[in-house]
């Protein structure tokens, strides 16, 4: 059975439910600025799920048939237990490419304190060992500084600009893509679980 609660060093990973949209709502707003310059735009009409209980509710709905038909894994980050950003694992596709895209935002409040990447770890030992995929890819539009530093930490392989690659607030923009195969976790595994996630209070540090 595939797992749907997942436990880092300080994050836990968990789908977002209905009971959630109080937290969503809260942070949603107090972040407007700091990231819907980097997300695609809401369609016309469309109800928005930052103020629209209903509309949230369907977006759990959604996200829960994604993980029934195996087509996409998606996570609220929680740290001590309070609702902090997301972590998806969307657009699934198996046969011989067996990929996901990973997506990902935090709190501004709750920015540099390496809760991103070692959520992102988590997700990746997930999506290669419970999902069993095999490859993880990563885009981000280049100026996004601080989502490409998530990348950086990790170490994760760049392959380079894909232009005008995803319609992001309104503009196509150009992402670099970053990407991890299941080779390469299996090589960094035990050095990334141990940077990130499993506790270590004697070499546990502040992260920047």
């Amino acid at each position: 059975m595939i797992r749907s609660e997942l436990r880092g060093r300080r994050v836990t990973l968990r789908p977002l439910v209905s009971g959630d949209f109080e937290s969503w709502r809260e942070v949603r707003r107090r972040n407007v600025d700091w990231l819907t310059k980097w997300e695609p735009r809401q369609p016309e009409g469309y109800p928005n799920d930052t103020v629209d209980r209903v509309a949230f509710g369907a977006r759990c709905g959604a996200r829960e048939r994604e993980w029934q038909l195996g087509t996409g894994y998606g996570f609220g980050i929680f740290v001590a237990g309070r609702f902090s950003g997301e972590m998806n694992v969307s657009g699934v596709q198996r046969g011989p490419f067996q990929n996901a895209y990973i997506g990902y935002w935090i709190d501004e409040a709750q920015a540099g304190n390496g809760y991103t990447p070692e959520a992102l770890v988590v997700a990746a030992r997930f999506a290669f060992e419970d999902v069993g995929l095999h490859r993880l890819q990563v885009a981000i539009i280049p100026r996004n500084r601080a989502s490409r530093r998530v990348a950086e930490k990790l170490g994760l392989r760049e392959e380079g600009v894909a232009l005008r690659y995803l319609a992001i607030n309104g503009a196509w923009e150009d992402h670099i893509r970053y990407a991890l195969t299941a080779e390469e976790w299996a090589e960094r595994r035990e050095e990334l679980l141990k940077t990130w996630v499993e506790p270590d209070p004697a070499t546990r540090r502040t992260r920047r």
